[in-house]
Parts: structure tokens; sequence; C-alpha cells
């Protein structure tokens, strides 16, 4: 089943329930009015637009991407009775600024942590197969934004519109995203990356890209905790030594760190060891570097195959900016709290998708969510 698909069952599952009891099965009522709490979001005054409800109108910007704000709203049918039976847009817009982002972002984090460790993921030699990479999101071209969104520069010449850059880590067998942060353009995707680790379980394999390659990340996140491993592409010109030869194409190396790099993280050493592999594949050769040394628990036959895998989050990006969001590249929200608050919904209303995805593949033997 394709995301595509499950979109479409859920709206028209939704037309015939409120979708606070389809999808709203999986998000619990309580988590939410906990992470309000947490978030020191609280109302005293009894609203229309209760904020606990105003979470699910920010999933609906998401899954409803066509529909104005408002609309979602009144379709959800969130609001406390009143003299009125719609709701107008002005008080959306407060309820929203009333919500802010970080409840949402605690409600995705939340769940991200609950519903990853409730599905039951294939392992390679014991190992989660994650992936992280990055992804840019278009924001409105309002002064606000323009402030806290600097623009990147081509040529000399201003992008048309600010832009946020976001780094996402994906568990890849069921799409489920565990992890996210964003920032500004001036952030690095290293820089974003960092913040990752500590979100990052044990006994992990996370496969990156060649552009997060930085000997201080990635030995800061194998050291963050037990068997935190990662596999990325040897950079075009590095610098190593070789210690052993393991198997064909199969080595334990040394890289050397900067003066430079070890003044920036913290815990690197002179140097570092690593397992390197060597494949050609359709006459081309590649060169695998990883944090796996151990030969006997890591088969280097397998390990090269499993980097096809980091495609599944490119997957995952195509199916939350192109079929969720039905490729409309700008975002809605015109201030910054409420850019962040609408990419939090986002993800949350993309896991959500997933998590019901996994639900329904369990029923289906022999399929996996991700199919």
């Amino acid at each position: 089943m394709h995301i595509g698909q499950a979109l479409d069952l859920v709206s028209r599952y939704d037309s015939l329930r409120n979708p606070l009891t389809s999808l709203g099965d999986y998000l619990d009522p309580e988590l939410i009015s906990r992470c309000l709490a947490e978030a020191g979001t609280v109302t005293l005054r009894k609203r229309r637009l209760p904020l606990e409800m105003m979470v699910w109108c920010i999933v609906g910007m998401a899954l409803e991407r066509k529909e104005p704000l408002h609309q979602i709203v009144n379709r959800l049918d969130i609001m406390l009775p009143g003299s009125r039976p719609f709701v107008a847009p002005s008080a959306v817009i407060q309820a929203r600024q009333r919500l802010g982002s970080e409840a949402v972002r605690r409600v995705f984090t939340q769940t991200a942590q609950l519903w990853h460790n409730a599905t039951p993921h294939p392992h390679w030699c014991g190992l989660t197969l994650l992936a992280i990479d990055g992804v840019f999101w278009r924001t409105p071209d309002t002064p606000e934004n323009d402030a806290a969104f600097p623009r990147q520069t081509h040529g000399g010449n201003p992008a048309l519109y600010p832009q946020v850059k976001m780094v996402c880590q994906m568990e890849l067998t069921s799409h489920l995203l565990t992890a996210a942060a964003f920032g500004t353009m001036k952030d690095s995707e290293n820089e974003l990356a960092a913040q990752l680790i500590e979100q990052t379980g044990d006994n992990t394999l996370t496969l990156m890209d060649k552009g997060y390659y930085s000997l201080g990340l990635l030995n800061a996140w194998s050291q963050a905790g037990e068997h935190r491993h990662w596999m990325i592409p040897l950079r075009k010109g590095a610098q190593y030594e070789e210690v052993r030869k393991l198997g064909k194409g199969d080595h334990l190396v040394k890289l050397k760190t900067s003066p430079q790099a070890r003044k920036k993280w913290a815990g690197l050493g002179n140097e570092m060891t690593a397992r390197l592999l060597t494949v050609t594949r359709k006459g081309k050769v590649y060169h695998l570097l990883t944090s796996m040394t151990d030969a006997m628990r890591y088969p280097g036959a397998e390990m090269a195959d499993l980097y096809d895998h980091r495609w599944e989050i490119e997957l995952g990006y195509r199916e939350i900016k192109q079929t969720m969001q039905l490729s409309r590249l700008t975002l809605r929200s015109k201030k910054p709290e409420l850019v962040e608050q609408e990419l939090w919904g986002v993800l949350l209303a993309y896991n959500l998708v997933r998590y019901q995805m996994i639900k329904m593949a369990g029923h289906l033997k022999g399929y996996w969510p991700n199919q």
C-alpha cells in the first residue's frame, strides 16, 4: 500500500465519521494534554476552540492541504457549542498563536518514540535500520519570515522565498519518523544532525549520505550509546591507513582527525578506527565507511547491500511533499512561530498515517508497511 492509498482511505472513512475516532484512535488525548502542560500552554478561560482540539487542526492542515484553515476546523467539528455554527478565520489564527509550536513539537516527539517502540521492526544482526537526510521547506514571503529565515543567495541574488532547513531520522522498514530538527539555511546539516544524536536509540544502524561526512559527528554518534552504528560513503580524497584485511574489499582502517575537528567535537581523538568496504557495481567502484568493525558479528558480504536502503528516506520525503502536501511548495504560515508549528504538524500527520498503515499491514501476512 502506498501512502496515497492510505490517505484516500482516511478521507473516505472520515466522511462517515469524525476523524477524532478514526486516526484519533492512535493519538491519546491524555498525551496531548500532558504535552500542553509540559509546554506551559494552558488556558484558564473556556474557549470555543480548546487547545487540545487545535492540535488536530494542525494535523488537519497537513492532511487537507487544499482546504482553508477555518474550513478544516468546521469539518473536524472540534468547537465547543456556541451561538455561531461556524468559526471565523481570525479565531483560528488566534487559537494557533495561543497553541504555539512547542506543544506540537512535544506531541510529535513523544508519539514518534511511542509508535516506534510499539512497532515490531525487522532487524539486521540485531540492529534497527535508520537513515538521516535533509529537506528544505519554503515559507511565505513575509517580513517576519524573512527576518527569521535568511534567504540563500545564488550568484549574488537572494532566493525568492525564505526557507527552513530540516533534518529528519526515519526507521526504514516502516517509514516512521523517529526524530527531527530544523533551523535556517545558515545552519549546516551536520549541526542539525548532531541534535538527533541523543534521540537515537541503542542497537541501531544509521545510514547517511556523503554530505554528513564529519569524523567528529560520526564519532559522537557511535559514542553516545551502545551499538549506535553508522554507514556513510567515504569522502573523495580522504586519507586513511589500512590496519588489516578482514575479507575481499573489506579492511579495518585508521583515519586521522584535524585539529579543528578535535576542537569542535569533545571526545574526538587524534585518529579514528573504522571499517572500509569496497564494492563494484556496474563497473563503478564505491567505498563505504562504517563503525561496524566487528567482522564476526557484522558480515561484510551483507553490509554493502544495506546501504541501498537509505533511499527509503528519500521516498518518505516524496510521500510527504508530493503526496500528502500535493506538491504545494510553500507552507501556509506567515509568522515564524506558526511556521515551526506547521512543520511539526506535518511530521506528526505523516507519522499518524504511517502508524495506521503499520496497523493495517499487521493484518496482511507477508507485507511490510513500506510496500
